[in-house]
């Protein structure tokens, strides 16, 4: 069974996860100019391989926060509207937690840490 939570601890967590995943898409840009930035200064062909590679781990992690974005956006959207369809007492109701949806942020924030360790490695060592 399904651990319950009041609806605003709920809404902060909700909001705390976007904040993340703001940052992690901010910081897709970077990596990803920092990719492109290496890429034009390199010509070997061993190095392009590992350019691409790097680019479509880059792309899946894009695919990713929109993923989390739309499935967090949507259970705010429960919210609001089991607050519009009972208004009284709010603060005080449970419903089911996210904790699937809790353990893909933090799933996603691990290999995204990886990736970003993996890629600044690389970059270093070609610039």
């Amino acid at each position: 069974m399904s651990e319950l939570k009041y609806l605003q601890e709920l809404h902060a967590e909700h909001k705390a996860w976007l904040n993340t995943i703001k940052f992690y898409d901010d910081d897709l840009k970077v990596l990803q100019n920092r990719l492109s930035e290496v890429s034009i200064k390199n010509t070997d062909k061993e190095f392009h391989a590992m350019i691409e590679r790097f680019q479509n781990k880059l792309i899946i992690q894009k695919e990713q926060i929109d993923i989390l974005t739309h499935e967090i956006n949507q259970h705010e959207q429960e919210i609001l509207k089991n607050i519009e369809e009972n208004p009284i007492a709010t603060d005080h109701r449970k419903v089911n937690d996210h904790a699937d949806t809790r353990d893909k942020v933090q799933t996603f924030e691990l290999i995204f840490n990886n990736l970003r360790k993996d890629l600044i490695k690389f970059t270093s060592t070609w610039m």
